[in-house]
C-alpha cells in the first residue's frame, strides 16, 4: 500500500484545521456500503462465512476446506468485486440461521467419522491459529476476551484450541451468538428486500408500520468446544431445539480432534435490545487502541518536521535571494567582471540543463510517479470524507485500481512532455508512452505472478484465479495502455518547456568530492521517513494483524506533510549539489526524496522480525516481503516524482532569474 504526499506552507494551517476536523469526525461519519435493513419478528436471517485467515501464515483458505456443516441446497458463493478477489476473500452461504428476536439453542449437524486427512488438516489449522470469519447483515462476528486485566477484541473465532503443554487439539463446535438489535420506527421510508442488496425507497403513503422493524447493530460470538454423544445427536434433525449448553472447562468434556471421532455442531443465539443506532454500528470495529497516543505522535511529528523543514527552507531562501539581489544590483561592467569570478551554482549555467543519463527511464518513472501520486491523493481524500466504508469490502482496492487506470492519461502526458523538454523533439513518444504504461504495472504483475504460484501451490483462496488474470490483463492493455498513449499524444501537442539558458557543447568537469554525493542523497530520505513511520506502523498492523484501519484523517495529514517535506528536501539537496558545481542533479533530485522507500522497506523487514513474530514459515515471509517490495517501489516512484518536479521548477526559476551569457 504507497502512502505519501504534501502542500505549500502558506495555506498549511488552514488546511490542517480542516483535515483535523475530518479526522476527528471520521469514526462517526458513515456512508453505508450496504443499505439499512429492517427485520420483523421471527424473520429468518442467514449468516455468511468468509475465508479462514491466520496472522501466522497469511494464507487464506476456504471455510468449507474443513469438515464443517454445509447449508441446505449446497454451498453458494456471494458476488465479489475485484478488490475482494485480489484480497483473497471468498464469501459463502452457511447453515447458521437466526430468527429475529427468537432466542434458541439448536442442533446443526454431525459429521462422518473424521479420516486421517481431515484430522491432519484440522490440527494444522488449529496450530496455525486460523480464525473463522462469520458475517451477519454485513457485520463481522466480534469476539471479546480478557487477559491479565486487559480487554481484547477480535473479529472471528478460532478453528480449535490447543491447551498449553499438550499434544491434543480440540475443535470449536458450539457457538454462543449475541445479536444486538435496535428497534426502528419508519419515517416514510419503505425497506425493500433483505441482505446486502436491500434498498430504501421513499413510500408515497408514508406508512410507518411497513418500515418499522429491527436493525442489526452488533454481532458477538463466544466459541466453545463441547463433547456430545454422536449417537444421540445423530437422531436429531437440523435446527432441532436442544438444551442450553455451558462452555466446559474440563478437557474430558471437550471435543477432541481425533480419527474416527464424529463431531456434532450446535449453536445458540440471544437477541439483545441496544441503543446503538445504524450509523454507529461500525464504531466498535473502528476504534483503535491507543488513539490518544496516535494523536500525540502525529502532532509531535508534525511540529518537528515543520520546525526542521521551515528552518532549512527559510535559510535556503535567504541565501539564494541574497545572491540574486547582489548580482542584479551590479552594472554591466561589474557583471562581466563578476562572471569571471563566478563560483558555486552560477558556474554550471551552461550544463545545468544537459540531458541526464538514462533520460527515457527518468521520464517513465516520473510519469508513473504522477499516476501513483494522483491515485493515492484522490483515494485518501475520498476515504477521509467517509466514502470508503468498511462495510464495502474490497471497495478501497477496487477504487484505487480504477483511479490508477484512468490516471494513465496524466502519466502519459507528463512522461512525454518531459521527454520533449529533454530531447527537444517528440520523436520516440510512442515508445515512452508504452514504457510508462508497462513499467510499474509490469513490476507489480511479475511480483504478483511469483507470489500467486506460491499461493496456488498452497491451495490458498488468496491465489488469483486464471479468469481474474485475464480480467487484469484486459484492464491493463485495453484501458490503461490506450489511455496512457492518449496522454502521450496530448503531451506531444502541449507547448514544450523552454530552458532559460543555453547548454554548452562540451560538458564541464565536475570537481572531485571528499565523499560520494549519493551518500547525502540516501541520507536525505530519513527526513520524509520521519513523517511516515508512525502511520506506517498502524497500516502494517492493519494489513498483517487483521485490524481495521479507518483513520484516514490522520493519513491525509501524513500525506500532506510528506509532500511538503519531499519537495523541500529535494530542492535543498539540488541546491547543495549545484553549489559544489555538480550539474548532474536530475537523478539526485529524484532519489533525494525517493530514497525514503529504502527506509520503508527496511522498516518493513524490522516489523517482520520484531512485531510479526507470529508469522511462521518461508512461504509467509516471502509473501510479506513481496507485498512490501511492491509498496516500496510505489512509494519510491511517488515521492521521487514529487521531489524531481519541485526541483525542476526550482532550477528553471533560479536560472531564468540570472542574466549570464
Amino acid at each position: 500500500m504507497a502512502l505519501s504526499k504534501w502542500r505549500m506552507p502558506s495555506v498549511c494551517w488552514a488546511f490542517l484545521c480542516v483535515v483535523l476536523l475530518f479526522a476527528h469526525t471520521c469514526n462517526g461519519f458513515y456512508l453505508p456500503g450496504s443499505y439499512m435493513h429492517t427485520y420483523s419478528n421471527g424473520e429468518a436471517i442467514f449468516a455468511k462465512v468468509n475465508s479462514l485467515t491466520s496472522i501466522e501464515t497469511e494464507l487464506p483458505f476456504s471455510y468449507y476446506s474443513l469438515p464443517y456443516c454445509e447449508p441446505d441446497g449446497g454451498v453458494k458463493k456471494s458476488a465479489e468485486n475485484l478488490g475482494e478477489l485480489l484480497m483473497g476473500d471468498q464469501i459463502d452461504n452457511s447453515p447458521y440461521r437466526f430468527r429475529m428476536n427468537v432466542n434458541e439453542t439448536v442442533y446443526l449437524c454431525t459429521t462422518s467419522p473424521l479420516n486421517e486427512h481431515q484430522v491432519k488438516l484440522l490440527k494444522q489449522r488449529t496450530r496455525d491459529l486460523y480464525q473463522v470469519n462469520m458475517i451477519l447483515d454485513n457485520l463481522p462476528a466480534m469476539r471479546y476476551a480478557k487477559q491479565n486485566g486487559i480487554n481484547f477484541q477480535w473479529t472471528g473465532f478460532p478453528v480449535g484450541y490447543t491447551p498449553p503443554n499438550s499434544n491434543e487439539d480440540y475443535i470449536i463446535n458450539h457457538l454462543k451468538f449475541r445479536v444486538l438489535v435496535h428497534e426502528y420506527e419508519g419515517r416514510g421510508v419503505e425497506i425493500i428486500g433483505t441482505g446486502e442488496e436491500g434498498m430504501g425507497v421513499i413510500s408515497s403513503d408514508a406508512d410507518k408500520k411497513k418500515a418499522s422493524g429491527f436493525e442489526i447493530v452488533g454481532f458477538e460470538v463466544i466459541p466453545c468446544t463441547v463433547k456430545y454423544d454422536p449417537e444421540v445427536m445423530k437422531k436429531l434433525v437440523r435446527y432441532a431445539s436442544i438444551s442450553s449448553v455451558d462452555c466446559p472447562t474440563e478437557l474430558d468434556k471437550s471435543q477432541i480432534i481425533r480419527e474416527q471421532e464424529r463431531v456434532s455442531f450446535t449453536y445458540e443465539v440471544e437477541f439483545v435490545k441496544s441503543n446503538i443506532r445504524w450509523p454507529s454500528r461500525w464504531d466498535a470495529y473502528l476504534k483503535m487502541e491507543g488513539a490518544r497516543v496516535h494523536w500525540f505522535s502525529i502532532l509531535n511529528s508534525l511540529m518537528v518536521i515543520f520546525f526542521l523543514a521551515g528552518i532549512v527552507f527559510v535559510i535556503f531562501l535567504r541565501t539564494v535571494r541574497r545572491d540574486l539581489t547582489r548580482y542584479e544590483e551590479l552594472d554591466k561592467e561589474a557583471q562581466a567582471q563578476m562572471n569571471e569570478e563566478l563560483s558555486g551554482w552560477k558556474l554550471v549555467v551552461g550544463d545545468v540543463f544537459r540531458e541526464p543519463n538514462c533520460s527515457k527511464l527518468l521520464c517513465v518513472m516520473v510519469g508513473d510517479g504522477v499516476q501513483i501520486t494522483g491515485m493515492a491523493i484522490v483515494t485518501i481524500i475520498f476515504a477521509a470524507l467517509g466514502f470508503m466504508s468498511p462495510a464495502s469490502r474490497g471497495m478501497l482496492l477496487t477504487g484505487m485500481i480504477i483511479l490508477y487506470l484512468f490516471l494513465g492519461i496524466a502519466a502519459g502526458y507528463v512522461g512525454v512532455r518531459l521527454w520533449r523538454t529533454i530531447k527537444g523533439t517528440s520523436e520516440g513518444w510512442r515508445s515512452v508512452s508504452w514504457s510508462v504504461a508497462c513499467f510499474f504495472s509490469g513490476i507489480v504483475f511479475i511480483i504478483l505472478t511469483v507470489l500467486n504460484f506460491i499461493l496456488w501451490s498452497s491451495n490458498s483462496t488468496g491465489a488469483i484465479p486464471i479468469s481474474l488474470y485475464f480480467v487484469l490483463l484486459f484492464l491493463w492493455f485495453c484501458i490503461s495502455v490506450p489511455l496512457t498513449l492518449l496522454g502521450g499524444f496530448l503531451g506531444t501537442r502541449a507547448e514544450a518547456i523552454q530552458y532559460p539558458v543555453r547548454t554548452n557543447q562540451i560538458p564541464r568537469e565536475i570537481p572531485a568530492r571528499k565523499y560520494p554525493s549519493w551518500l547525502l542523497v540516501l541520507g536525505a530520505g530519513t527526513l520524509p521517513f520521519g513523517t511516515l513511520f508512525i502511520e506506517l506502523f498502524f497500516i502494517l498492523s492493519s494489513i498483517w494483524l487483521g485490524r481495521f484501519y479507518y483513520v484516514f484523517g490522520f493519513l491525509l495529514i501524513v500525506l500532506s506533510l510528506l509532500v511538503i517535506v519531499c519537495a523541500e528536501v529535494s530542492v535543498v539537496l539540488t541546491y547543495m549539489h549545484l553549489c559544489v558545481e555538480d550539474w548532474r542533479w536530475w537523478w539526485k533530485a529524484f532519489f533525494a526524496s525517493g530514497s525514503v522507500a529504502l527506509y520503508v522497506f527496511l522498516y518493513s523487514i524490522n516489523y517482520l522480525v520484531f512485531d510479526l513474530q507470529s508469522l511462521s514459515g518461508p512461504v509467509s515471509a516471502t509473501l510479506y516481503l513481496g507485498y512490501s517490495l511492491i509498496m516500496a517501489v510505489a512509494i519510491m516512484l511517488s515521492t521521487g516524482t514529487i521531489g524531481f518536479l519541485m526541483s525542476f521548477y526550482f532550477v528553471h526559476y533560479l536560472f531564468s532569474s540570472v542574466k549570464i551569457d
